[in-house]
């Protein structure tokens, strides 16, 4: 047996080019410590858990407060602001995002800095923020061509009105060491950065050595954040551009150059922002990984989402929506849906006064039930709709 079990350990060393000394002494050992017949176990690789983890981002475009906005949420007998009853009606969709974000058009100074006006020079009471943080909103862009409205006191007091509500701003910042950092969101395991530019101030200078209260819009400046938001782990960037012509309804050539450059450059999602009416939305794609396709999407302008303008189309808007969905174990994120709800700004008169609420177009026509609206108003709201969402997908 032991002469055997030697010429087997010898053909062994011929064909592995092991020690001969070794393989004895190993088989003396596994002699000594188990049966011949017994099989060591092999441990397995712990499996890896595939999942899916989903998200959703909802955008809408400049929340505005012309003065008229800002007299429909006094109340006089209590001296008190409420502007709850703008976002009511709309409420429904916008709770159902993880990420609910909107361009506030507005500085949130405070009374005492120049009183509350509305064009051309902003300022809203900060209950504007109380009513946009029950209707949803966790995040609020504040990088526009108002943003300095009420200098540099007015965009610090703004930012800090936000904080004390929970609800981030990114656009403007109060500190160097504030403007260098990226927002990154988390929820379900996705990361999303937001990014916010403009591209000016109404000519209202930045203080000379304070470039960081306002971000301005410098295509190699954003490609740097995009590069800067990857390395701190963003799986989606989204970024929201004040920019574009007022009133037009299509992108110029200006706006379709730089959303081609920046989602070339990585970025996934465009907001758009500043004319003040609808511009449609277009969904690209580009090489990715492994080769397979990335999907991006681009919304040159959400439109108004509210406000006191009464010019053709600045009262109707759009609820953005883009669902994220992110892979375990291979942790890649993509946008795997878009869908637009359009919305109507509604002026009406009610305890001697304008008063302002925003209406979901679908919902309203479909139950044609509101007792604030006429029958007759009904096939007028039903053209907005199929106008709005025709215009929307012109592009793709």
């Amino acid at each position: 047996m032991k002469f055997r079990r030697l010429l087997s350990v010898i053909a062994m060393f011929s064909i592995a080019g092991g020690s001969i000394q070794t393989q004895i002494n190993n088989t003396q050992r596994a002699e000594s410590q188990a049966p011949i017949a017994a099989a060591v176990p092999l441990k397995s690789k712990p499996e890896i858990k595939s999942e899916t983890k989903e998200a959703k981002l909802i955008a809408v475009g400049d929340i505005m407060m012309h003065i008229t906005q800002t007299r429909s949420g006094y109340n006089p007998k209590q001296k008190t602001y409420n502007f709850d009853g703008f976002f009511t009606a709309v409420k429904p969709i916008l709770s159902t995002g993880d990420w609910v974000t909107g361009n506030l058009e507005t500085p949130l100074a405070g009374e005492a800095v120049g009183g509350y006006a509305g064009y051309p020079l902003f300022n809203a009471p900060p209950q504007l923020a109380d009513a946009a943080k029950k209707a949803g909103f966790n995040i609020l862009t504040t990088a526009n061509n108002h943003a300095l409205d009420r200098g540099e006191t007015g965009a610090i007091k703004t930012i800090e009105n936000l904080r004390d509500r929970k609800i981030a701003s990114t656009g403007t910042a109060a500190s160097k060491a504030e403007g260098d950092r990226i927002l990154i969101v988390k929820k379900n395991n996705i990361y999303l950065a937001m990014l916010a530019y403009t591209y000016g101030t109404n000519g209202i200078p930045i203080p000379k050595g304070k470039d960081y209260l306002v971000d301005l819009i410098n295509e190699k400046n954003i490609v740097k954040d995009i590069a800067k938001a990857r390395q701190k782990g963003a799986d989606i960037i989204a970024i929201s551009l004040h920019f574009g012509d007022e009133y037009q309804r299509q992108p110029n050539r200006q706006q379709k150059q730089l959303v081609e450059n920046l989602l070339k450059a990585g970025a996934d999602i465009i907001l758009g922002s500043h004319p003040h009416v609808v511009q449609p939305y277009k969904i690209f794609k580009f090489p990715g990984k492994n080769g397979k396709t990335r999907k991006a999407v681009a919304i040159y302008s959400l439109g108004n989402f509210i406000s006191g303008q009464t010019k053709p189309y600045t009262d109707l808007g759009v609820i953005f929506q883009v669902n994220i969905r992110k892979k375990f174990p291979e942790k890649t994120a993509e946008i795997t849906e878009v869908k637009t709800h359009p919305t109507w700004v509604q002026r009406y008169n009610s305890n001697n006064k304008l008063n302002y609420r925003i209406l979901p177009l679908a919902k309203t026509v479909a139950q044609k039930k509101d007792p604030l609206l006429a029958t007759s108003q009904y096939p007028v709201l039903q053209r907005y709709l199929q106008d709005t969402n025709n215009h929307l997908n012109s592009l793709n």
